[in-house]
C-alpha cells in the first residue's frame, strides 16, 4: 500500500515538472485579436417613453444598464439632460459592464434624456440614449376625488400613487374612450387595490365600460365589475352584509348591472330592471354608484336606473378592491372575470349628484372646451357652483344664494354673512394668469375679498402677501376701490389705481366688469374694460397656493377684515394667459 502511494506521488511530480518545463500554464496570455466592433450598449431602466409618476416635486431615479464588447471596455459616461451623473473606467470585468445601482437625486418635473456613452480600447464609441418623462403630480380634478385610474398604459391609481395588483393577465384596449389606452379583461384576469383611503360614509365611483359578454371561466355570461366585500363566509358563500358588488348578468341578450350594499345586518339591492340593461354592441357606456347616508342610486348614462333608500355603509372587513372580476370576494354565484373595457374609473368620498356624473360624463365625451383662447375656468352660477371644465362643484361655505337674475344668463352668485366659496388650485396655478367676472357691488360690508388665491395666514392672524394674489375692495371717501396685490416670493407688488379704480355704490347700481391680468413682466386691472391700474411685476409665487376663495378674504386673506362680500358675481372666468386689452373688452363684449 505504501509502495503504491509513493509510486503515485513520482508519477505526479513527473507530470507538473514536465508540464513546468514545456511553459504549459492555464493564465497563460492569449492573443484576444483584432478589436472589431464598438461596444454594445443596452440601457434596461429607463425605458423609451418611461413615465415617472411620483408626488415630490423633484424626486430620484436609479438608472440600470449594460455595456459589453469584444475586446475591453475603457471608460463609460452617463448623463441625464446633458449633465455627467458618472464617469467609470475601472471594472472588475473588463468585457461586460452592469449597472443596476446609479442614482440621481435631482429629476424634476418634465421631459428628459439619460444617454449612456461606452468607449472601448481602440477609441470606439457607442452613445444610447431614451426619452422619458416626470409627470406632474395629479391634482383631483373634482372635489372629494379618492382615486383615478386612466388606463394609459399602465394600472396606476394617479390619486393614491400606487400601482394596482395584477392577477392573470389582464391587457390593454388598444385605445381609450379618453387619453391614449384603456383596461381590457381577459380569462382570470382582473386588478385589485387596498382600500385605504376609499372607505368613506359616502361613496361614489365613476367609469366608461366597453362591454365584451363573453363567456367566464364555468361558461356564465356574468361578471364583477366593482366589489369592495369582505371574504367568501367559509370560502364558498358571498358575503352581502358589507361593503358593496356591482356586476353584471345575461338577461335576455343584454347585460343588467345590479349593485347589491351591504349596510352592517343586511344587504340592499338596486336593480333596475330593464331600465340597467345595456346591450353587448352598445360601446362605450357612462357607469356610475353613489351611496350617502340616507340613498343609494345607480346611474347609465347620466339617467337614474335604480335608487332607493339606504342606511349607510358598512366597510368591515373589506380590505380588498376588485377590478373587472368579483374574485377575491364574491364568486358564490360565479361573477367571476369580466372581459370588457373600462377606461376613466374615479371614486369619491362623497355621493355626487346627478348633475356631477353628468358633467363628468359631458367633459370626458369632450364636452365642455371654453369660449375664449386660454380659458381654463368657468362658473356661469346658474344656479348652481358648478365649474364647467372639470365639472365639479366649489365648496360650499355658509349660505350664500343666487340672485335671481344674472348679467348674462338668467342668474348669478350672491353673497351672504360669513358666506363663500372655494375650489381647489390644481391646473389654475399657471405661470401668467387673467381673471374676468361682472359685478354687482353692495358696500355693505365696506370691505370684503373678492377673488383670493394666497398662502395661509402667517400664524393664523397676519396676511402673507409674498405670494398668490388678492383681489378686493375697500371704502375710500364713499366709493368702493378696487385694489390687487401680487406676490413675487420674496414681497408682494401693489396695484392700486386710486381714484381711477373707485366704484360709487350710490350711483353705480348695475353690473359692472372686472379683470385682472397677471404676466410675468407686469399686472394690470380693469373695470369695464378700461385699464384703472398697471406697473411692472417680476411674476407670481404659487408656493402653498392650495384654495381658491370666492367673494371673501377667507380663509387665507383676513387681516385686514376683508371677510364675505354681500354683492352679485356672474360670469367668472380665469385664463392660463396675461389678456390684452382687446381681450379683456372681447370677454365682456361677448358676455353681454
Amino acid at each position: 500500500m505504501r509502495t503504491i502511494k509513493t509510486l503515485a506521488q513520482s508519477i505526479l511530480a513527473v507530470v507538473l515538472f514536465y508540464s513546468c518545463d514545456q511553459g504549459i500554464d492555464g493564465l497563460t496570455q492569449v492573443d484576444p485579436g483584432a478589436d472589431a466592433s464598438a461596444p454594445q450598449v443596452t440601457i434596461n431602466y429607463p425605458l423609451e417613453g418611461t413615465t415617472i409618476k411620483v408626488l415630490e416635486l423633484v424626486t430620484s431615479i436609479t438608472v440600470d444598464f449594460e455595456v459589453t464588447d469584444d475586446i475591453e471596455v475603457a471608460t463609460i459616461e452617463a448623463s441625464i439632460d446633458g449633465n455627467k451623473i458618472a464617469t467609470m473606467n475601472n471594472f472588475l470585468d473588463y468585457r461586460r459592464v452592469v449597472v443596476d445601482d446609479l442614482n440621481y437625486d435631482g429629476l424634476d418635473d418634465g421631459d428628459h434624456i439619460f444617454t449612456v456613452n461606452a468607449t472601448d480600447l481602440d477609441g470606439k464609441t457607442t452613445s444610447v440614449t431614451v426619452n422619458f418623462v416626470k409627470e406632474p403630480a395629479y391634482v383631483p380634478l373634482y372635489t372629494g376625488e379618492t382615486l383615478y385610474m386612466p388606463f394609459d398604459g399602465d394600472y396606476f391609481d394617479l390619486v393614491g400613487l400606487r400601482p394596482a395588483d395584477e392577477a392573470g393577465s389582464p391587457g390593454f384596449f388598444g385605445e381609450g374612450f379618453v387619453g391614449l389606452n384603456a383596461y381590457e379583461g381577459a380569462l382570470e384576469s382582473y386588478l385589485t387595490l387596498p382600500t385605504e383611503g376609499l372607505q368613506e360614509s359616502e361613496f361614489s365611483a365613476v367609469f366608461w365600460i366597453n362591454v365584451n359578454d363573453a363567456a367566464n371561466i364555468v361558461g356564465s355570461k356574468r361578471a364583477g365589475v366593482l366589489i369592495m366585500s369582505p371574504p367568501m363566509i367559509d370560502g364558498t358563500s358571498n358575503d352581502l352584509t358589507k361593503g358593496f358588488r356591482l356586476f353584471r348578468e345575461e338577461v335576455g341578450g343584454n347585460q343588467r348591472f345590479k349593485l347589491n350594499i351591504g349596510s352592517g345586518s343586511s344587504g340592499h339591492w338596486f336593480d333596475g330592471g330593464e331600465a340597467a340593461d345595456v346591450s353587448p354592441d352598445a360601446g362605450w357606456t357612462h357607469m356610475a354608484i353613489t351611496m350617502s347616508q340616507t340613498t343609494a342610486t345607480v346611474y347609465i348614462n347620466g339617467e337614474v336606473v335604480s335608487t332607493g333608500d339606504f342606511p349607510g355603509l358598512d366597510w368591515t372587513d373589506c380590505d380588498i378592491l376588485s377590478i373587472m372580476s368579483g374574485a377575491p370576494n364574491f364568486t358564490g354565484w360565479n361573477h367571476w372575470s369580466d372581459q370588457s373595457s373600462i377606461d376613466e374609473l374615479r371614486m369619491f368620498n362623497r355621493a355626487l349628484s346627478q348633475g356631477e356624473i353628468q358633467n363628468i360624463m359631458t367633459t370626458e365625451a369632450g364636452g365642455f372646451v371654453g369660449t375664449f383662447d386660454g380659458e381654463m375656468f368657468y362658473m356661469p352660477f346658474e344656479g348652481d357652483t358648478m365649474e364647467m371644465f372639470t365639472a365639479s362643484e366649489a365648496a360650499v361655505v355658509g349660505s350664500p344664494g343666487f340672485a335671481g337674475e344674472g348679467a348674462f344668463g338668467d342668474n348669478a352668485y350672491a353673497g351672504g354673512i360669513d358666506s363663500y366659496l372655494t375650489f381647489p388650485t390644481g391646473g389654475i396655478t399657471t405661470s401668467e394668469f387673467s381673471a374676468t367676472m361682472w359685478y354687482k357691488v353692495n358696500a355693505d360690508p365696506n370691505r370684503a375679498g373678492i377673488l383670493v388665491m394666497g398662502p395661509p395666514m402667517i400664524d393664523g392672524t397676519s396676511n402673507d402677501l409674498n405670494k398668490g394674489f388678492r383681489f378686493f375692495r375697500e371704502d375710500a371717501g364713499g366709493m368702493q376701490r378696487f385694489k390687487l396685490n401680487v406676490g413675487f416670493g420674496d414681497g408682494g407688488s401693489w396695484f392700486d389705481g386710486g381714484a381711477a379704480a373707485d366704484v360709487d355704490p350710490a350711483t353705480d347700481t348695475g353690473w359692472i366688469h372686472l379683470a385682472f391680468t397677471i404676466s410675468g413682466t407686469e399686472a394690470v386691472v380693469y373695470i369695464d374694460g378700461e385699464v384703472v391700474s398697471q406697473g411692472a411685476f417680476a411674476g407670481v409665487d404659487w408656493t402653498d397656493c392650495n384654495v381658491l376663495s370666492i367673494m371673501s378674504g377667507a380663509p387665507n386673506f383676513t387681516g385686514w377684515n376683508h371677510w364675505y362680500d354681500l354683492s352679485y358675481l356672474d360670469e367668472l372666468r380665469l385664463f392660463d394667459k396675461a389678456l390684452s386689452q382687446e381681450e379683456v373688452q372681447s370677454v365682456m363684449n361677448l358676455d353681454l
